[in-house]
């Protein structure tokens, strides 16, 4: 006679790997980059469990929001994102910067430039939604300008940010116009 098996193994297995899949979704920023650890880092919009990820793991003192505000009603994003920086003593700032033309007027870039250059507001972690050309339009401003990358070197850390495509000719011309 057969000895029937019991299902508690295969439930316990089940569950196991349900809680690990859950884990590793709930702690995964989209598209993030340390762009330089300790002072700069770029993601998509945060949620949930990692913005306590990023104070713990990173010491993120200061979140860079590049959203417009008409952006801000498309989603319930910012209420959460104010609530924590508010529990958390998190500097907020928004740098609002038009999705259909990704490049920072020059009012932005000193402002980003400025924040970027106070120890008090260091690391900053800069963030609009996913693969974002204005996230990685202001993260070239504060390369070329502040850190003194050359074009090369600029461009390869852009790609990073927006997922390794190719710059278009604007972004190429913009990022070679910024001169210190």
């Amino acid at each position: 006679m057969k000895k029937k098996k019991s299902p508690v193994g295969l439930i316990i297995l089940l569950l196991i790997v349900a809680a690990v899949v859950l884990l590793v979704n709930h702690f995964h920023i989209d598209d993030f980059n340390a762009v330089k650890p300790g002072l700069l880092y770029t993601s998509g919009q945060p949620r949930g469990m990692d913005y306590n990820r990023l104070l713990y793991r990173y010491h993120i003192a200061t979140i860079v929001n590049v959203r417009t505000a008409s952006e801000h009603r498309e989603r319930n994003w910012r209420n959460e994102e104010i609530v924590w920086v508010r529990n958390n003593g998190v500097k907020y700032v928004e740098l609002p910067v038009e999705k259909a033309n990704p490049f920072p007027d020059a009012q932005t870039q000193e402002r980003f430039l400025a924040l970027m250059a106070d120890n008090a507001d260091l690391p900053v972690l800069l963030h609009g939604s996913s693969d974002d050309k204005r996230v990685a339009m202001l993260t070239a401003v504060w390369l070329r300008k502040a850190e003194g990358h050359n074009l090369e070197k600029t461009i390869a850390e852009v790609r990073q940010i927006i997922d390794d495509r190719e710059l278009t000719e604007d972004e190429i011309a913009f990022i070679s116009n910024l001169v210190k």
